[in-house]
């Protein structure tokens, strides 16, 4: 079995705690080649995307997982999921059918909140930093941060909606020293995807 074959969990040290619980597993060595520290730049990418949703209050119950995967794993979810044969850049699977702007009620049984899972394919997040002329770093925070968005609820299936949530991408990645990835350019685009069903892939 090669590197390339088994996940690799990065779990928070007790320094995090009181924050959310956000397991980053890295399914692909090459993460590791393109980025410094991958865990690190997906957890600091999913708590502000969670502060700036509101959830900084519910932090130390929330948990989330990140997965840095491959073109291969995402062409499989992308047709399981969404009915289409082909890699995308990121899938979200929320845990619920959470309402952007209302935080959801806690387990009363002291249970964490499951938010759900963001999965990137590697070769499709290099392919577009490169046409973006972004960093790799960069591109990383702005699919965990939009993918994170989705799993609270905030979608793009129409202008205003669009609208309201790249307004959030684009507070939170200034917030994390990233440009502004809906700023006009020719190579730059939306993410394609959308929320799916919760399937736990972490």
């Amino acid at each position: 079995m090669s590197d390339d074959d088994v996940p690799i969990p990065e779990n928070q040290d007790a320094a995090t705690a009181g924050a959310p619980d956000i397991d980053v597993v890295i399914d692909h060595a090459g993460w590791r080649a393109a980025l410094d520290e991958p865990a690190a730049l997906c957890r600091d990418a999913a708590k502000a995307a969670l502060d700036a949703a509101g959830f900084g209050p519910l932090a130390p119950r929330v948990e989330l997982g990140v997965r840095l995967a491959d073109d291969a794993e995402l062409r499989r979810l992308n047709h399981r999921y969404r009915g289409r044969d082909a890699p995308t850049n990121v899938l979200s699977f929320a845990a619920s059918d959470a309402t952007p702007g209302r935080l959801p009620a806690l387990p009363d049984d002291g249970a964490p909140l499951a938010l759900g899972d963001v999965v990137l394919a590697l070769e499709t997040v290099l392919d577009e930093a490169g046409a973006q002329g972004k960093t790799v770093a960069d591109h990383v925070g702005h699919l965990v941060v939009h993918g994170v968005l989705h799993l609270v609820g905030h979608d793009h299936e129409n202008d205003a909606d669009a609208n309201v949530m790249e307004g959030l991408e684009t507070a939170v990645l200034a917030g994390l020293g990233i440009a502004d990835p809906y700023a006009p350019s020719p190579a730059r685009r939306r993410p394609e995807h959308g929320r799916a069903q919760f399937v736990g892939l972490t």
